[in-house]
């Protein structure tokens, strides 16, 4: 194996799979990443075995092959050798280590051979639609913050995506993550195809992955569903993963309904509110008391042993005199996914689920249960 490659367009697929890959396993090869030189390009492949990615770059091969070396030692040699430089890789035939020459610079990794490298068979995918990047991306991120890092509830550990009907009827494809305690729900216009996609839940560690590589994509991105993987493509790069094989809950019962009592407050100032009280809350319940009175929002926290803080900021509230509590967390994470300057509170009473709402952005919701006070 031999070629020569640019090392921007190297760096750029190789931060496309080396996150895959487990820092700590027991099974050595799938700390490496798979190298194939062929017909005028580097293809380069990594997987834990729940999730595989593939990206590829142009070379010029000179001897075609493929080898194994490992993701994170290659990964951090790319991108610490001078910008603009041309890589030349090389195996080894006699030592069978992986040659890098850019310059003056030369390293030499160990290797495994490709022929035990695992790969995930593929699936016939059973739903396939694109959206743009842009889309996806906001799907995302509008709902992993919920989600949900207890193991034992593991069909809370990713995100729900599956085709749905908007208030108005309309098909929509919509993402939904819930820790129990909080759930995020985004949707957008059904994409062609997308109107089959019954319900799957994505791990987080795919979501996550799956952000990282669209991340500042302006084109779309194609996606592959069947009963048990997901495929997301995006330019030559490809992501394939297991799905959650769980029931996820129904989320609907718990979106409120009949909440009638509004606050409306400045979302940046009340942002930097709970910030600042909740920096004397106990460290595990962080509960900030809300205090909603007409015109007036008051933030408290008491605590015996970390001490008390208050502030008050303007709001719009015109209903009965109200104290409810909050994770401040939770508050501080639903108020960073705020587009608009105002956050709209709909609550019923102090024991009641809220829902939060964006002025902007009619198809974001999220929903807080409350804490005693």
């Amino acid at each position: 194996m031999k070629l020569t490659i640019e090392r921007a367009a190297l760096l750029d697929a190789l931060s496309h799979v080396q996150n895959i890959v487990e820092r700590r396993t027991t099974i050595p090869i799938l700390s490496n990443v798979l190298l194939e030189a062929r017909k005028g390009e580097l293809r380069l492949t990594a997987t834990d075995l729940d999730i595989e990615a593939i990206d590829s770059a142009e070379a010029k091969v000179s001897r075609e092959g493929a080898v194994t070396a490992p993701a994170g030692t290659l990964f951090d040699v790319v991108r610490k050798l001078p910008s603009g430089a041309e890589v030349l890789i090389e195996l080894n035939a006699e030592t069978q280590r992986l040659v890098l020459t850019a310059g003056r610079s030369k390293f030499e990794l160990p290797t495994l051979p490709a022929a035990d490298f695992q790969t995930m068979a593929s699936d016939e995918g059973s739903v396939q639609f694109s959206l743009a990047a842009r889309e996806l991306a906001r799907l995302i991120d509008k709902t992993r913050f919920a989600i949900s890092t207890e193991e034992t509830r593991y069909y809370l550990n990713g995100v729900y995506l599956h085709a749905a009907k908007n208030d108005a009827g309309k098909p929509v494809l919509r993402s939904v993550a819930t820790d129990g305690h909080r759930l995020a729900l985004a949707e957008m216009k059904a994409p062609k195809g997308s109107d089959k996609l019954t319900g799957v839940i994505v791990p987080r560690k795919t979501v996550n992955e799956i952000r990282r590589l669209i991340d500042g994509r302006e084109d779309d991105v194609a996606v592959e569903v069947s009963d048990t993987k997901i495929v997301v493509r995006a330019g030559r790069a490809v992501l394939t993963s297991k799905l959650i094989d769980g029931s996820f809950p129904d989320y609907a019962r718990v979106i409120p309904k009949g909440n009638d009592k509004k606050l409306t407050v400045d979302n940046k100032a009340f942002e930097a509110a709970v910030d600042r009280v909740s920096t004397v809350s106990a460290e595990r319940s962080r509960s900030v008391k809300m205090s909603l009175s007409d015109g007036r929002l008051t933030l408290a926290v008491n605590h015996a042993e970390t001490g008390a803080g208050n502030e008050e900021i303007e709001a719009e509230y015109s209903s009965d005199p109200m104290e409810i509590g909050f994770n401040a967390k939770y508050l501080l994470d639903i108020a960073g996914q705020i587009e608009a300057d105002e956050a709209e509170f709909m609550f019923n009473d102090p024991a009641s689920p809220a829902l939060v709402l964006d002025p902007s952005d009619e198809s974001a919701r999220y929903v807080l249960m409350p804490l005693r006070v």
